[in-house]
């Protein structure tokens, strides 16, 4: 054999391991969070985009953020080579939470798609239409008191609280899918665009407790029209969550806002600031990761 020959044989040999290293590597870092539920606000910009992630593997992505860009983002967050999800949520129809859409249901495998009946005449909305269709999605119109069971075993649930009743008259963010994601002592409160109307139609709906979370996404990217101080003290976080572009054309999060939680001690991670924002949960406790 030639020197060339032994060594591009010696390069073949040291890729193989190099890769059997890294996938290793990345087995070893996923055995670790194994136990706990991930849940993980990516930072995509302005917009919205959450990675849920169960101890079984059960996998929900909701909304998808202002761009296709997203996935590139969320490929860094799932599993190695990981390709499917399980439940798909699109808040509403705005721009800056399905802009990502098509192209992921062009990408991932998809089992279960959950909208509301919210129509838009939009390019962009109809074009996440045909890829629906297209592509023959198990799509499920959102209505208050669904269950969706992410992991049986340990009580892993993710309840819909909003919308409750038709929202043909609605304007696009008060439409906002809002939902609450629980493991045992804890949970996680998701709630798009939604506007103080729609917090206020949830607080007369819901029992107190159901209402009360231990993690808030504020609503609107932290927006003014969102977040009241009655639905913050009913909700009662221990942190709350502001996803949101830097220097973003809109000024969220508003300043108001951060008042008030300032006002009733919550503290807050913005993505902006923080990146992706990592929280794991044993249902007893939340870790930020």
């Amino acid at each position: 054999m030639t020197n060339r020959k032994k060594q591009i044989g010696y390069l073949i040999v040291l890729s193989i391991l190099l890769v059997g290293i890294f996938i290793f590597y990345l087995s070893l870092k996923q055995e670790g969070e194994s136990g706990f539920l991930k849940v993980v606000y990516l930072d995509i910009g302005q917009g919205d985009a959450i990675y849920i992630e169960a101890p079984n593997k059960k996998q929900v992505l909701i909304d998808t953020g202002p761009s296709s860009a997203t996935l590139a983002k969320l490929s860094k967050v799932m599993p190695f080579a990981d390709r499917s999800l399980d439940l798909v949520i699109l808040t509403h129809r705005d721009q800056d939470h399905i802009g990502g859409a098509p192209l992921l249901i062009e990408t991932y495998e998809i089992d279960n798609i959950l909208m509301t009946d919210q129509s838009s005449e939009t390019s962009l909305s109809l074009e996440l239409d045909r890829k629906i269709e297209t592509n023959n999605l198990n799509k499920i119109i959102a209505r208050r008191g669904e269950r969706f069971v992410l992991d049986a075993e340990r009580k892993i649930y993710l309840d819909i609280l909003f919308p409750n009743q038709s929202i043909s008259s609605f304007e696009s963010n008060e439409t906002s899918i809002v939902s609450k994601l629980s493991y045992g002592q804890k949970s996680f409160l998701f709630v798009g665009d939604s506007t103080i109307y729609n917090e206020s139609l949830i607080i007369w709906n819901e029992q107190e407790k159901t209402i009360d979370s231990d993690v808030l996404l504020l609503g609107h990217h932290g927006s003014k029209t969102s977040s009241s101080l009655f639905w913050l003290e009913k909700v009662s976080p221990d942190l709350a969550i502001i996803s949101a572009g830097k220097n973003n054309r809109f000024g969220h999060p508003a300043e108001e806002i951060l008042d008030r939680l300032s006002k009733l001690k919550i503290p807050k991670l913005i993505t902006f600031e923080e990146g992706n924002i990592v929280l794991l949960s044993d249902g007893q406790n939340i870790f930020i990761k």
